[in-house]
Parts: C-alpha cells; sequence; structure tokens
C-alpha cells in the first residue's frame, strides 16, 4: 500500500536512511528539513519532494506541507548537545522538541492524519541500567538532562493528543544509533581502534545496547500503519548487549586492525576521569545502559535484521572508504 507521508529531519542521520527506504518502497513522501543547503544532495524522484521548514517552535505553521498525508514520521529535533553554552538550555529543547512537535501533531490530527511516529529517545528512561536489569516501556522515566526531559514532555504532550484526537501515536525510543556516516562519540571510538591506540578498556565488564541505522529504520517501516502500534511506546536496539570491550574488538575486526585493549581497573579508571574532568565519558565506557525489545518482537513480530557484527561492518567499511579517499578524516 503506497502512503503520503510527511518526513521531517529528512536530511538528518536517521532521516535520509528512512528516506531512500521509503522512496524504495514507492511511498509519496514530502520531506522537510531546516537546513535548505542539503535539500539539494538529496536526490530527487517522481514521488518524493522536498521542502524547507524554517526556526521549529509553538508558532511554525505545518499545515500547508500536511494537506493529503496520511501518516508523519517526527525525527527533527533539536539534539542532545555536549557543550551547551545557553543560559537556559531546557526552554531552548522545549521551544523545539515540545512546542513545536505539538503544534505539528495538532495540525496533523485536524488535517486527518492517520498516525504520527514520533523518533525520542532512550534517554526518557535515564541514562544507566543496572547490568542485567534493561529498561522496559513499563519502566519508570527518569530523564537527566535537558534533552530527555523535553523528548519526555514531547512524549506525554502526544499520547495525550492521540487519546483525543484517535490518530494514532507511535513513540520509538532508540539508545545510541551508529551506521554509515555516524559522527560525535561513536566516530570518535572508531578513529581511537583505526589509529591502533592502545586502550585501558580490556576489563571494563559493562552491558550497553546500542541500534545500527538499519535495525532502526526496520523499526520505524514496521510501525507504519501498523494496527498494534497505536498509542504505543517502543524501545529499539540490535537485541545484543555488548560490554565496551567487546564492541572495541568486534570494531577491531570490522576495521580489519589490531585489538590493543589492555586490562586496567574500571574504579581506577573512574577515578582518574573524575580527576581529569571527564567523568561523563568514563560513565558511558564503563556503566550499563540496556533495554529490551521484547515489546516490539512479542507486539509487532519485528526482528531485527541486521546483526551487530554486521552493522559494525557496514559503520567501518563507510569509514574505510572515506578515509580512502580523505586520509586526514582520521585526524
Amino acid at each position: 500500500m503506497t502512503l503520503a507521508i510527511l518526513l521531517t529531519g529528512a536530511t538528518g542521520f536517521v532521516g535520509q536512511a528512512l528516506m531512500g527506504h521509503l522512496q524504495r518502497q514507492g511511498h509519496d513522501l514530502l520531506c522537510l528539513s531546516r537546513q535548505a543547503s542539503n535539500l539539494a544532495n538529496t536526490g530527487q524522484s517522481p514521488q518524493i519532494r522536498h521542502a524547507r521548514i524554517e526556526d521549529m517552535n509553538a508558532e511554525t505553521d505545518w499545515s500547508a506541507h500536511l494537506a493529503g498525508r496520511t501518516h508523519v514520521i517526527h525525527c527533527a529535533a533539536r539534539v542532545h548537545v555536549m557543550h551547551e553554552t545557553t543560559a537556559d538550555p531546557l526552554a531552548l529543547f522545549r521551544q523545539v522538541n515540545v512546542d513545536a512537535t505539538l503544534k505539528l501533531a495538532r495540525q496533523a490530527a485536524a488535517a486527518g492524519v492517520r498516525q504520527f511516529v514520533f523518533i525520542s529517545s532512550v534517554k526518557v528512561n535515564g541514562e544507566s541500567t543496572i547490568k542485567g536489569q534493561p529498561f522496559t516501556e513499563d519502566s519508570a522515566p527518569h530523564p537527566e538532562d535537558a534533552y530527555g526531559i523535553s523528548k519526555y514532555e514531547a512524549e506525554q504532550v502526544l499520547l495525550a493528543l492521540g487519546r483525543a484526537s484517535g490518530m494514532a501515536i507511535t513513540i520509538i525510543r532508540p539508545p545510541l544509533v551508529y551506521g554509515p556516516g555516524v559522527k560525535a562519540n561513536f566516530l570518535n571510538m572508531l578513529r581511537w581502534v583505526k589509529k591502533g591506540l592502545p586502550l585501558p578498556l580490556a576489563s571494563v565488564d559493562n552491558r550497553r545496547s546500542f541500534v545500527y541505522l538499519g535495525n532502526l529504520v526496520s523499526l520505524i517501516l514496521t510501525c507504519l500503519d501498523h494496527p498494534k502500534a497505536a498509542q504505543e511506546i517502543f524501545l529499539a536496539s540490535d537485541g545484543q548487549d555488548l560490554s565496551t570491550a567487546q564492541l572495541l574488538q568486534y570494531c577491531a575486526v570490522a576495521l580489519d586492525v589490531p585489538s590493543r585493549l589492555f586490562p586496567f581497573p574500571p574504579g581506577w579508571l573512574m577515578h582518574a576521569a573524575r580527576l581529569a574532568g571527564k567523568q561523563s565519558v568514563a560513565e558511558r565506557l564503563c556503566g550499563s545502559l540496556q533495554v529490551d525489545i521484547g515489546k516490539a518482537q512479542g507486539l509487532l513480530g519485528w526482528t531485527p535484521p541486521w546483526s551487530v557484527q554486521q552493522g559494525l561492518q557496514a559503520t567501518a567499511d563507510a569509514l574505510n572508504r572515506t578515509l580512502l579517499h580523505n586520509p586526514k578524516e582520521l585526524v
């Protein structure tokens, strides 16, 4: 069945991947982005149209883009900022992630949109779990930063709107998403491994969930028009949790380089990180954050189509291709 879909954040990491899959499935797609300069790089086809949206806030008028749409996939957001300089970051996160989202959803319901898919974040659940005790959709929310708080508040207003309007609301909470073109901390980690840097992480025995970009796209596509996805929240992952040591070893195999891990007591590592002002980095490397995808598997019949090893191989291959043409990317 051909769906008429409005996709926001179409030039983002997840949005671009979604756009390609939706195009191949033949859907009627209207792609929105705030980055006009990036729209020209997303390609053109008879069933895809592109438009630019101005700054997202409570005053944004989405109505012209919603005419004739049956589904909305809302990927656009103010994302987590590593080095925040704004005096009141929560106000900015709420402006984009809550106010603009609610305005879009209200106008979507008024326009007769059947389903609104919202890409949220595991940060709604919290920043860490006890090893072996993963988050589920029933876990009490515990967002700890402005980004997570804004995503949680957006979820609440969307679910309330869905109950009042009858529009199907589907919320997906991914953990860290990786894949070809990944940036930020995951890319830095790949660079460490590619350079052959010795890393004191062989003794870390935590567990963390990740989700390959292709697996996240697969879950989103599974949710589209699924009768059991209405008014539901789903956690996403690859279905295989890794220790940091295992992740680095898998990355080394994918990059075809030796794994250079050496043992070092995690407690000492955390202490050294605190002294160096890098406690948050050490917590991500040594702490656990697991999610249980049993609900998506049981309710939707969804299974991640790619393994962790396959996802990491695709990610590593993309980095190696980039380095072949531009070795400076390793710096």
